[in-house]
């Protein structure tokens, strides 16, 4: 009876400390990587990924840019010993091959261990990051944390509606736009007529984001969005056209036209910038097309944009 008791004991902590198999990889919402969380994680609020109940222990998954991958596989090749200490790793997910890092280090004079990992996504990179404080390395070993890792998966997509979902506003109008994405869950969306694969810059595509904060008297309105015209990723040579005051929705709001080229093959391209104030925070909506696609880009961004409401 004694035995019974301490096989039971046995199999027990040893299915607390082993994750699921990777088919049953959780996504935090609107993430492509996901992976199976070790007992006592449950998925996080405030960032995608996982955390235990007194947000001591973290796991982050996040997406980075499809060379990541590629420049840390060579680095990890090049110097297999690593540096400072830090000794890369590999392990085998459903993925692909991972690369891992474990150090010390501290959270404020708090001793925490880190884990560092990056997988192959296709036309991202998977990366998960780990945190956990010298009081709970008893139960989240290294051994533990590996096969965590080892269950790590990767979906093709993001269902549209859970992406929308994250969101701080609602999207009543998508402008026939073929591919919707977020670039930053609960921060920033795309729309798009290419796609990730082949480059977004050759098609029309237009982002909606958050920007933190607003001029603070209406006088200010015009240099706020020419300064915020300036900051559009991938356009180069940019000239401003036209700026002026308008309304959206009844809100005051600013809309700047800019030609500019933009993608690794220099396409000439039309970009407007709509910014709608009304309170802490600006919405910034920004639409591209090719000079030659611009006629009928415009009033796919303007149906869009006015299809935007508050989350009620």
């Amino acid at each position: 009876m004694m035995l019974f008791r301490l096989l039971t004991a046995a199999v027990l902590v040893s299915a607390m400390l082993r994750p699921a198999f990777a088919a049953d990889a959780v996504f935090p919402p609107g993430v492509r990587v996901g992976l199976a969380p070790l007992v006592g994680l449950s998925v996080a609020k405030t960032f995608p990924g996982f955390e235990t109940e007194d947000h001591s222990v973290k796991v982050l998954l996040t997406e980075l840019p499809a060379a990541a991958y590629g420049e840390v596989k060579t680095a990890f090749a090049g110097n297999p010993a690593g540096t400072g200490g830090v000794k890369p790793e590999s392990i085998e997910t459903s993925a692909g091959l991972a690369y891992y890092t474990v150090e010390n280090g501290k959270d404020g004079n708090a001793p925490v261990r880190r884990y560092s990992m990056i997988l192959p996504g296709g036309t991202f990179s998977g990366y998960v990051a780990v945190q956990i404080p010298e009081t709970a390395s008893k139960i989240y070993t290294d051994d533990a944390v590996r096969q965590m890792f080892a269950s790590a998966a990767i979906r093709k997509e993001v269902p549209v509606d859970e992406q929308l979902g994250l969101m701080p506003f609602q999207l009543t109008e998508r402008g026939n736009f073929k591919t919707i994405r977020t670039l930053a869950p609960g921060a920033a969306l795309i729309l798009a007529d290419g796609d990730e694969a082949k480059g977004f810059e050759a098609a029309p595509f237009i982002v909606i984001s958050i920007i933190n904060g607003a001029p603070p008297e209406p006088g200010d309105r015009a240099r706020f969005a020419q300064q915020a015209a300036t900051t559009i990723p991938g356009v180069r040579d940019a000239r401003i056209t036209m700026s002026e005051p308008i309304r959206i929705d009844g809100l005051p709001a600013y809309e700047t036209r800019i030609d500019a080229t933009s993608g690794k093959d220099n396409t000439p391209v039309t970009v407007v910038q709509w910014l709608r104030f009304g309170g802490p925070n600006t919405l910034r909506i920004f639409g591209s097309a090719p000079r030659d696609q611009w006629s009928d880009a415009f009033p796919r961004f303007r149906a869009v944009r006015d299809g935007i409401q508050p989350r009620g």
